[in-house]
């Protein structure tokens, strides 16, 4: 159910999910909870394993690396904690950080689970978001394979002439080629550009995909941010 679900209508959930994470007070440790909860009825759902969702949150790292340093350079009223001298106010800016931003990671993973890239960006397109910014994501995502293709190439090619980078040393020769790639990159999307022109290309790609949401399509999308929302104004109603 969650797979075939119309890209627009969980773009628009994840985003109001988001946004209701994100103004729940940080006291409100049942909620966030309950949203933990309500993520993993829809990974349930769409029959996604919890290990796949969880070495992706590999992303988190740097977030939380801050959120753990917060409660030793915070400032203003300490507590002991094993022994150990933190920040009250530091304690409750890592547990906010830590909190909202799990569930906002885990929430988009999900969403990148259950839609593919092409139909993330055309639900975005059919959201009326700006134009030029979904073309220019749409070209990345379909010449990057492109590019990468091309760095390989000329990584054989270095090698086969003997070059392995071993420290700084090589930096200058790693730096030409890079300016050599952004150059070829460059002349291609030109090319490319020319060839779109000369068949019809006025700035919008043509969409074969049908992507009209029907109504049930909404109501089956909004129950995930309406029982977040409900969790959350019972959460507020409660401090």
């Amino acid at each position: 159910m969650v797979h075939r679900l119309p890209p627009q209508c969980k773009l628009v959930a994840v985003a109001v999910f988001a946004v209701v994470v994100v103004a729940t007070p940080r006291e409100a440790f049942g909620a966030f909870a309950a949203y933990a909860v309500l993520l993993g009825v829809v990974a349930g759902t769409a029959r996604i394993p919890a290990g796949f969702v969880l070495r992706r949150m590999a992303i988190e790292v740097p977030f939380v690396l801050f959120a753990v340093a917060l409660p030793f350079i915070g400032l203003g009223e300490r507590t002991q904690v094993l022994g150990v001298s933190l920040s009250v106010a530091g304690l409750w800016a890592a547990w906010n950080i830590l909190a909202k931003a799990t569930l906002g990671v885990a929430a988009s993973i999900l969403l990148a689970a259950t839609t593919e890239p092409r139909m993330l960006l055309l639900g975005a397109q059919r959201l009326r978001l700006p134009q030029l910014l979904v073309q220019i994501a749409m070209f990345m995502l379909r010449y990057l394979d492109v590019i990468l293709a091309e760095a390989r190439r000329m990584r054989v090619a270095r090698e086969s002439r003997g070059f392995v980078a071993r420290d700084l040393r090589q930096a200058p020769v790693l730096a030409r080629s890079a300016g050599a790639l952004f150059i070829r990159s460059y002349e291609r999307g030109e090319r490319v550009h020319l060839a779109m022109l000369s068949r019809g290309y006025t700035g919008e790609m043509p969409v074969i995909h049908d992507l009209r949401a029907t109504a049930r399509d909404w109501r089956a999308a909004a129950a995930l941010p309406a029982a977040a929302l409900a969790v959350a104004l019972l959460s507020w109603s409660l401090l």
